[in-house]
């Protein structure tokens, strides 16, 4: 069975995902890109700005892994815009007219709009529904293949609660951030319904990984 996966989800030491307060000039609000650097040096990423790169790296190998066999996004309100952009008609992502899926796309919002078809084979949906429902309907956009929950910290959060995430990869970056909004709230014993394993690479972050746990 397709399974459902996180991947690149980076994470301070207290356990916030981004910062405060977001806006369109600092999506992160005040983390700024700090949470981000270790990815913004890989391959994967160079190569997603559509520049020639070649890596060997474990960064690389954990942030390359986004895109293997996944068929379907699901992403929240959050990471598809600021504050606000259910207001603006024309807002259509901070990702530029090609954005990096390349697959159907459902963001969930209580203010869904009509379907958004960009270049390179994103198109990106709008939903008002439950965790269980929009998986639902994402895997059958999916074609067999894999889906992948996208973020941000609080619809992650809200798929793992619901017992429908088969695999999670967190990012913890060596830094603090003191507010914001965090992961890992309202998830206690989470590592007693995966194997969990831990990798730190030179670039100073940690990769953990949850796996669901057989049986």
């Amino acid at each position: 069975m397709a399974a459902t996966r996180v991947h690149n989800l980076s994470i301070s030491l207290d356990g916030f995902a981004t910062g405060e307060p977001q806006s369109l000039e600092a999506p992160f609000g005040h983390a700024g890109q700090r949470l981000h650097e270790w990815m913004f040096a890989t391959a994967m990423f160079r190569r997603m700005r559509g520049e020639s790169a070649e890596d060997t790296t474990e960064d690389d190998a954990f942030a390359a892994r986004f895109e293997d066999g996944i068929g379907a996004e699901i992403m929240g309100a959050h990471k598809f815009g600021p504050p606000g952009w259910q207001d603006d008609p024309d807002w259509r992502g901070w990702w530029g007219e090609n954005p990096p899926f390349h697959t159907p796309a459902f963001v969930l919002t209580h203010r869904p709009r009509p379907s958004l078809e960009m270049a390179g084979g994103t198109t990106f949906h709008f939903l008002d529904a439950s965790p269980e429902e929009a998986l639902d309907v994402a895997r059958q956009a999916a074609g067999g293949l894999d889906v992948r929950i996208g973020g941000g910290p609080t619809v992650v959060r809200d798929f793992v609660l619901a017992g429908l995430v088969d695999h999670l990869h967190v990012v913890v970056v060596p830094i603090l951030l003191g507010r914001g909004v965090r992961l890992w709230d309202g998830l206690e014993g989470i590592e007693q319904r995966y194997d969990v394993a831990s990798v730190t690479t030179p670039s100073g972050v940690t990769h953990v990984t949850f796996s669901r746990a057989e049986g």
